[in-house]
């Protein structure tokens, strides 16, 4: 992928020859000492092929009280999520002999816990190369992350909070595949510009610059190894949100809001000065919190476009009205079709752009 990763660390793989070979991660991650790369981000992923019927993934949870899933496509055909143990041999069968392509995806987010892929096991293991595609990062929220969307395996109100992760299925991934580009998500459940859905903090702003995305500050992320075309910004629903009903919380503050919006979209500008920046409502809000973060990303566009006069302006879409579907009030996966969608013209005439 031109201008992509091009200081991306690798991942080291060996097969059941002697050879080895090196594959590149998409999305946040690290490498440890042992050479597994640790996959952070809600659907960070990386491809492979190899020869066969079948071949095994080292996985394993670098905490093992970590609740996440993995989800996989081979020979470009999705094959379903699941839960990912503290250590386990994953198999992925093919029906027939013969070179077959595997891509794999974390399916939850970074607060969920990390999945470390270990060496894949197989004939003539190869990496995928990179495709040649505009990339788009999605900042966002627990929309964002897909977060809540599929109760097809776990009901929603049973399990817990992640079992209902379907990052490959929320809008971000599916709108970059139906207008041809890669994409990372850069998002966390619950947060926002100034605060989060039931605390004043952490707040995006906060913890966008660390790897993990928390505030221990334990690894800075690298922004230099990669070069979107677009950035997508979709946050407010949680600085808008009235809480839990438990922690007390003040009104909402659109001086604030939209003063921070715009040191974050700043500081998003300075890391990548040439990505087009896109800002986008929340499909979760209707009737007058609806109008009121529209009115603030407005005022955020104003702002930003006054600050950088010669850059492109920013671009804005405003979700269409939606009564969500999926568990607590969030987007299901049918709904993340429809926002998709609503949001291919959009991101199509940007990656063109």
């Amino acid at each position: 992928m031109k201008n992509f990763f091009s200081l991306c660390w690798l991942l080291l793989l060996s097969c059941s020859s002697t050879n080895h070979i090196t594959l590149r991660p998409v999305g946040r991650y690290l490498v440890d000492a042992n050479q597994r790369v640790e996959l952070i981000s809600p659907a960070s992923h990386l491809g492979f092929s190899f020869e066969g019927d079948s071949c095994v993934v080292e996985l394993s949870l670098p905490d093992k009280n970590a609740h996440s899933y993995i989800q996989y496509e081979l020979d470009g055909i999705y094959r379903g999520r699941f839960r990912i143990s503290a250590s386990e041999q994953f198999h992925i069968e093919a029906a027939t002999n013969g070179i077959h392509r595997v891509w794999l995806y974390k399916s939850t987010e970074s607060h969920s816990g990390s999945i470390l892929v270990g060496q894949v096991k197989a004939d003539k293991v190869k990496p995928l190369p990179l495709p040649s595609l505009p990339l788009i990062e999605f900042i966002g929220n627990s929309i964002t992350c897909g977060a809540a969307a599929d109760a097809s395996e776990v009901p929603c109100g049973t399990g817990v909070y992640h079992d209902q992760h379907n990052a490959y299925y929320a809008y971000g991934p599916r709108v970059a595949r139906m207008v041809g580009a890669e994409y990372i998500l850069n998002s966390v459940s619950g947060i926002g510009i100034y605060r989060t859905w039931n605390h004043e903090s952490p707040s995006m702003p906060m913890v966008y610059k660390n790897a993990h995305f928390n505030l221990e500050q334990d690894r800075a992320w690298d922004f230099s190894g990669y070069s979107p075309k677009v950035i997508s910004i979709a946050l407010g629903t949680n600085d808008i949100s009235r809480g839990d009903g438990v922690t007390p919380r003040s009104p909402f503050d659109s001086a604030k809001f939209v003063q921070g919006y715009i040191e974050f979209v700043k500081v998003v500008k300075q890391a990548r000065p040439k990505a087009r920046i896109a800002l986008l409502s929340s499909p979760m809000l209707n009737g007058r919190d609806r109008e009121l973060l529209q009115n603030c990303i407005s005022a955020v566009k104003t702002g930003i476009d006054n600050i950088y006069p010669n850059a492109t302006p920013v671009a804005v879409h405003f979700f269409k009205p939606m009564t969500a579907r999926g568990c607590t009030g969030h987007p299901s996966v049918e709904d993340h079709a429809i926002l998709a969608d609503e949001l291919k013209p959009f991101f199509a005439t940007l990656i063109k752009d």
